[in-house]
């Protein structure tokens, strides 16, 4: 297909850590379908490098940018008759968020509902041929204390720390343009992700890289906080198929449905290590180190992805040992 026939995506928040996953499936699967735009800010969760094997694709540009400035979006899309939206691009790491919240308002809210504007004049009303991704968080649901409970699409909004209440606030601004405005809009709602290219803050990467070092490896409380865990490349699977089978205007739960928690996660992970490091077995385990609590920490996360896997026949492609050997390798190597 020629290039000028190709149809073009925005996929914002590319060059961070689920971002760059998608991009990269995007560029790869539909190398005669879809040029790709990759609109990222490069703050520090975003890396370039995450995307170095398909940076000379003829299908892929990035560009460099914020979402919340709302001058140059609506240029953006002035420029490029985009087809459609993947918005992934959002301050997404709830201990930052409870030291400066305005970051998160200004960024998951302000910077949403700037693509929504920018979305809305360029595409005119026309809005039968463009779609609307906005990617979320199951933080949104609240936290669980019945076992037996999942959060399911039809969960009322609990958000309990400002990261959740600021991805709240901006899956009800994208509900409500597809309402007010008849906008093509999709929205999922995720559990937690891990895999390469994850920015080392966060729990896997960070327990690895302590182990690698001789670090402690901090566990919040007693670490019996539960969290449903995704190998990200089935999250960008998910994705790919939400955003081309979704039905407008539905919400989809996408989840690894696989619970642990946090404690027997890090103690897997000691193992793993301790293999790969050719260490004493139990070695690692010595470097846990219980630190107090987080303000608000929520005690479980659980994803009921049936909807997902029933409507539109998804389903994660790897179990939870496998991936986290498979990430365990990439932060090694």
């Amino acid at each position: 297909m020629r290039e000028n026939h190709m149809k073009k995506i925005l996929i914002t928040g590319g060059a961070g850590f689920i971002g760059s996953h998608v991009v990269r499936l995007f560029v790869n699967q539909y190398s005669d379908k879809y040029h790709v735009f990759n609109l990222d800010a490069l703050t520090y969760a975003g890396n370039l490098e995450n995307l170095k094997d398909i940076e000379q694709a003829s299908n892929y540009t990035f560009v460099k940018g914020d979402i919340r400035d709302a001058a140059f979006l609506n240029d953006l899309f002035l420029e490029h008759d985009f087809y459609g939206v993947i918005h992934l691009a959002a301050e997404s790491h709830v201990d930052r968020s409870i030291t400066d919240p305005m970051a998160f308002v200004l960024t998951n809210v302000v910077g949403t509902v700037n693509l929504l504007n920018a979305a809305k004049t360029a595409w005119k009303g026309g809005y039968n041929n463009h779609r609307f991704y906005h990617v979320s968080t199951d933080e949104v649901y609240g936290e669980l204390h019945n076992p037996d409970e999942f959060f399911l699409e039809t969960t009322k909004y609990d958000p309990r720390s400002p990261y959740s209440a600021s991805k709240a606030a901006s899956d009800h601004f994208v509900r409500a343009y597809g309402n007010t405005y008849k906008m093509q809009v999709v929205l999922s709602n995720c559990s937690n992700n891990y895999g390469p290219n994850h920015f080392p803050e966060k729990l896997i990467p960070l327990m690895i890289n302590n182990i690698m070092h001789n670090k402690p490896l901090p566990v919040y409380g007693k670490g019996e906080n539960v969290r449903d865990w995704l190998y990200v490349i089935d999250h960008a699977r998910a994705i790919d198929t939400v955003f081309h089978q979704g039905i407008n205007g539905e919400t989809y739960n996408i989840g690894g449905f696989n619970e642990w928690k946090n404690i027997d996660l890090v103690k897997m992970l000691c193992r793993i290590m301790d293999e790969k490091l050719d260490r004493e077995v139990g070695t690692s385990e010595q470097l846990i180190a219980y630190v107090t609590d987080r303000a608000g920490h929520d005690l479980r996360y659980a994803i009921d992805a049936t909807k997902l896997k029933d409507e539109l026949g998804w389903l994660p492609s790897l179990q939870f040992e496998e991936g986290l050997e498979k990430t365990v390798d990439w932060y090694l190597h």
